[in-house]
C-alpha cells in the first residue's frame, strides 16, 4: 500500500512536471505530435526508472557519509559529488537510450532529434534523483536499505509516467488546438503555457487524494 501511495502521489499529485515544472523545454518542444510526444515520455520512463535506483546505490553506498564503512573508511564523506555522479549517470542512461533508439527504432530517434539527447540536461532527470535523495533516506528508512531502494524505484517510475501523461495529453490537446480559432496573439507558444497552467490546476484536484 505504501509504494501504491508512491505511485498515485508521482502519477498524479506531485508530477513532476505539472507540479514542479521540471523538464518544462522538452515538453514545450515536442508535444506537437502525439507520437514524437510519446516516444520522448517513453524514454524519459526508461531513463527515470534506471537512473533513480542507480543513483540511490551510488549515493547509498558510496557518496553518503558513512558509506563507506564496508571499506574500512566510515569518516570519509562523498556527498559532495553527488551531483556529478548523478549527471554522469544519467548520461550514461541517455546515451544507452539513443543507441537503443537508433539501432531498432529509427524513425523515432530522427522524429526526436535534438532532444533525445537533451534528455541529459532535462531537469526533471536529475531533479527525480534529488527528490529520492531528499524523500527517501529519512532515519527510518536507513535501517531498512531494501524497502528505500523499492521505494526510489517505484517513485522514479512513477515521475516518469507522470511526465509522459503530462507531454502526450498537452500534445493530444494541441492537435485539436489546430482546427480551433484562435486569436492570433494566442498562436503557438502563448496557448501552450496557458493549456500547461490549466492542465497544472487540473492536477491540482487530485491533492486530496488519500491512501
Amino acid at each position: 500500500m505504501e509504494l501504491l501511495s508512491i505511485a498515485v502521489e508521482s502519477i498524479f499529485i506531485n508530477n513532476i512536471l505539472l507540479a514542479f515544472f521540471l523538464g518544462m523545454c522538452s515538453f514545450l518542444a515536442c508535444s506537437k505530435k502525439v507520437d514524437t510526444a510519446i516516444g520522448l515520455g517513453v524514454a524519459v520512463v526508461f531513463v527515470l526508472t534506471i537512473t533513480v535506483p542507480a543513483n540511490w546505490c551510488i549515493y547509498n553506498f558510496l557518496l553518503k557519509p558513512g558509506a563507506l564503512a564496508w571499506a574500512g573508511m566510515p569518516e570519509l564523506d562523498l556527498s559532495f559529488l553527488t551531483f556529478i555522479c548523478f549527471i554522469a549517470t544519467i548520461a550514461s542512461m541517455v546515451q544507452l537510450v539513443e543507441m537503443i533508439l537508433d539501432k531498432f527504432f529509427p524513425s523515432l530517434y530522427h522524429a526526436l532529434g535534438i532532444f533525445l539527447p537533451l534528455i541529459t540536461v532535462n531537469c526533471a532527470i536529475l531533479g527525480a534523483s534529488l527528490f529520492m535523495v531528499e524523500r527517501y533516506f529519512t532515519a527510518e528508512e536507513l535501517s531498512s536499505p531494501v524497502m528505500s531502494l523499492a521505494k526510489s524505484t517505484v517513485f522514479g517510475l512513477s515521475s516518469g509516467v507522470g511526465w509522459l501523461l503530462a507531454i502526450a495529453s498537452m500534445a493530444a490537446i494541441r492537435k485539436k488546438l489546430r482546427y480551433s480559432h484562435l486569436p492570433d496573439g494566442l498562436k503557438g507558444l502563448g496557448i501552450t503555457m496557458i493549456m500547461t497552467g490549466l492542465m497544472a490546476m487540473a492536477f491540482m484536484c487530485f491533492s486530496g487524494i488519500s491512501l
